[in-house]
């Protein structure tokens, strides 16, 4: 799944993705050039996480005033920063105002390039892989963070069980669930990176795609099971967006569990 791959006799959903845009003022004008060169070249935006900066409503009104050029739909979800400022209603409604469907342990399904395309959006959470599990033990504020995953990893598997129909289905999130896109980032940080608790619901529903963000220094591509991951960071990809063309000529619909 190459950027703009010529797929001859195919029907592809052209997305263009992207983590960690990190929108702020003095950067107004290079996002809008950013959003502005995707058009005719996606049928549907994804944005993982790190909307903005610090998570003021102003920083979010600067990739609201960016996309509302747009003419395809914009999803998105929140990572850490957009928290950072414990706005996120304001965040929410400013980014709103441009046309971004903000999924916070949501699910929609739309039509993007002519076909119906489900969309899991969950921020994810903390947690650690082999080696790094952060435990349900101990004190209670603790267990407080594992219980906080644990409604991320049951968003994203009864979001997975609502799309299940869509013969497109997609997995948003910032936080990574698999080890195999984070390495690169140094072994120390990886229980705060994600957690493979998330990749349960999807090695079961099987999505066509999952993408992620959040850490910057991560891998670009992996995989759980037969599912195609990808760090879509701005600072991994090393350019605004990445353009994927993914086949649906001949999708099957997932079984319902």
């Amino acid at each position: 799944m190459s950027e703009d791959q010529n797929h001859a006799g195919k029907r592809c959903l052209r997305i263009a993705a992207a983590g960690d845009v990190h929108c702020a003022n003095q950067r107004r004008e290079e996002v809008r050039e950013a959003f502005a060169a995707l058009a005719g070249r996606a049928d549907v935006v994804l944005l993982a996480g790190d909307l903005t900066t610090h998570g003021e409503p102003s920083q979010g009104a600067v990739l609201a005033a960016a996309c509302e050029q747009l003419e395809v739909p914009v999803f998105a979800v929140l990572g850490n920063h957009d928290w950072h400022a414990n706005r996120r209603d304001e965040l929410v409604e400013a980014l709103g105002a441009g046309g971004i469907h903000v999924l916070d342990r949501d699910w929609v399904v739309c039509e993007a390039g002519g076909l119906e395309v489900g969309i899991v959006g969950v921020k994810g959470f903390v947690g650690g892989f082999p080696g790094s599990h952060l435990p349900d033990f101990g004190e209670p504020s603790l267990r407080a963070i594992y219980r906080e995953t644990s409604r991320e990893v049951d968003a994203l598997d009864q979001g997975l069980r609502g799309i299940a129909l869509c013969p497109t289905r997609i997995a948003l999130l910032h936080y990574a669930p698999t080890e195999a896109t984070i390495v690169g980032e140094a072994p120390g940080i990886w229980a705060f990176l994600g957690t493979d608790r998330l990749a349960a619901p999807i090695a079961e529903h099987e999505p066509d795609l999952v993408l992620h963000g959040h850490a910057h220094a991560g891998t670009f591509e992996g995989a759980i099971g037969e599912v195609p991951v990808y760090n879509v960071s701005v600072p991994v990809m090393g350019r605004e967006f990445w353009l994927f063309d993914l086949d649906v000529s001949a999708r099957a619909r997932t079984a319902i569990h």
